[in-house]
């Protein structure tokens, strides 16, 4: 085996190879039992044509190998990056650099991972090669021309080699704002006396930091927000925003502001007498579609009022999230009237009980002409109310009860009997109402006075007839004697007649 500058080693047949090299190879080479020459501690210099070369008698063969040293550059960097990239604009993205290999390495850019292939217009690409005199080692340097889109905005770039792979760099991508758009930041309808808060957002990079709102044309600096406070129903309308650079670049939005009047008459309390007619008058106006609070069907109407009409009345209207209420207290007066006065017996029997219902407004107060055992009134209920005495009569008499308020009285009298006498006619089967009853009782008084009258008729006759005729001593006195016995018997008649009348 031999090399240009000379013979390395040689092997005789069944013999050991001899290494017969004087320069640098002396120590470095030897051969395998397959007959490769091995080189130990290869360098770049070794990069040279060896000969193997075969004698077999007069046959002399020569089979020469070109011997290459290759090296794995030391990194692979990218540097001279660019600040930032521009969507549209060709911009130097950076320089990949692979130093010190052998043969030269041949670079390859990446965008997310993916070959960028040079295409001449958006993606171009130029690379150069410088050899060290010295070390005879190469730097590969690779420049990227790069014309970003906006898709690019956080994509990494990266360079490698067949080896080697550099640290992926990424860029801020740069563009005009291309769009608008106007947002109104409110968590429902927006009602009178809210605050309005306009959001303008831009799709540019870096995005624009002042716009104008175009309410009063309002410039807007450092902030993409601006807060209408307060609003009222003349703020519906048309709002805009524009970037400040580019006045064409805008978004609008139709804002919408909601309310809602009401007005009720009458709104406060209302007097009225019984039989009167009130009118109420609802008045509303608002900015979209009305709903009452489904408890009336409609509005009431009061063309005769009455006392049950008394009492406070509401009105609720709502409009989305707006509510308006209204009310009114209506008080109905009158003066007492009663409607009916009525007796009946206890159920004990042992006494009366009266009733006086009257009607009124405000509430009537009673009076009784006749002290009772007790008295109750009934809960006074749309101006009605019912007074009860508790009597035990013990003759005959006329009851009278008054009912009065602060507007007047009335009055109304009832006979009630004593509770004796009904008991006795009870005896016979007789009740306190009954005409059969009073039918009877005066038919016996009638009797009974109709005998009184005959028997004073038959005494004075008596009398009478004495004083016309003469008689003797004794006879007189047998009359006075006769006279006094008949007075006896109708006294006697009479008493019982009365005992027959008490039975």
């Amino acid at each position: 085996l031999y090399q240009d500058n000379g013979d390395l080693l040689t092997q005789l047949k069944d013999q050991d190879a001899s290494v017969i090299a004087t320069n640098q190879y002396k120590d470095r080479v030897s051969m395998a039992e397959n007959s490769s020459l091995l080189i130990a501690a290869a360098s770049l210099k070794d990069e040279k044509i060896f000969t193997c070369m075969v004698v077999a008698g007069a046959d002399i063969s020569e089979y020469p190998v070109k011997l290459l040293i290759h090296k794995a550059p030391t990194r692979v960097e990218i540097t001279a990056l660019a600040a930032e990239l521009e969507i549209g604009k060709p911009t130097q993205l950076g320089q990949c650099s692979a130093p010190d290999s052998n043969p030269a390495a041949n670079i390859t850019w990446f965008k997310n991972k993916k070959h960028l292939v040079a295409d001449g217009k958006g993606i171009i690409i130029s690379s150069k090669v410088k050899v060290d005199e010295v070390t005879g080692l190469t730097t590969t340097s690779s420049t990227l021309q790069y014309t970003a889109e906006k898709g690019d905005t956080d994509a990494l770039f990266t360079c490698g080699t067949l080896n080697a792979l550099s640290s992926p760099v990424s860029f801020t991508v740069t563009y005009p704002t291309e769009r608008v758009s106007l947002h109104v930041i409110s968590k429902g309808p927006l009602m009178e006396g809210d605050n309005v808060t306009l959001k303008c957002k831009a799709d540019g990079n870096p995005l624009p930091t002042s716009f104008n709102f175009h309410i009063q044309v309002v410039k807007v600096e450092n902030s993409d927000s601006y807060t209408v406070t307060d609003v009222t129903r003349d703020s519906t309308g048309e709002y805009k925003c524009s970037i400040i650079d580019n006045a064409k670049m805008e978004d609008s939005k139709n804002i919408t502001i909601n309310y809602l009047d009401m007005s009720l008459s009458p709104s406060e309390k209302v007097m009225k007498s019984a039989g009167e007619s009130l009118a109420l008058n609802l008045q509303t106006d608002a900015s979209g579609e009305l709903r009452d609070n489904g408890k009336l069907d409609k509005m009431p109407k009061f063309d005769k009022l009455t006392y049950s009409d008394s009492g406070k009345y509401e009105v609720v209207v709502t409009m989305g999230a707006l509510i308006k209420k209204a009310s009114f207290e209506l008080v109905v007066e009158g003066i007492p009237v009663i409607r009916r006065l009525a007796k009946q017996r206890g159920e004990d029997g042992q006494h009366k009980v009266l009733t006086c219902e009257a009607e009124g407004s405000p509430k009537p107060t009673v009076a009784w002409s006749v002290n009772g055992t007790s008295a109750d009134e009934s809960p006074y209920v749309n101006g009605k109310i019912s007074y009860k005495l508790t009597i035990v009569p013990t003759v005959n008499l006329t009851v009278v009860c008054t009912v009065s308020n602060e507007l007047g009285q009335d009055t109304r009298a009832i006979n009630v009997s004593t509770l004796f006498e009904e008991v006795r006619m009870d005896k016979q089967g007789s009740s306190d109402d009954s005409d059969t009853t009073k039918l009877v009782v005066g038919v016996i008084v009638g009797l009974l006075l109709a005998t009184v009258v005959v028997g004073l008729a038959y005494w004075l006759y008596m009398k009478k007839s004495k004083q016309g005729s003469w008689k003797t001593g004794e006879k007189e006195d047998g009359s006075t004697e006769e006279s006094k016995k008949l007075e006896e018997k109708i006294e006697e008649k009479l008493e019982e007649n009365s005992q027959k009348v008490e039975v």
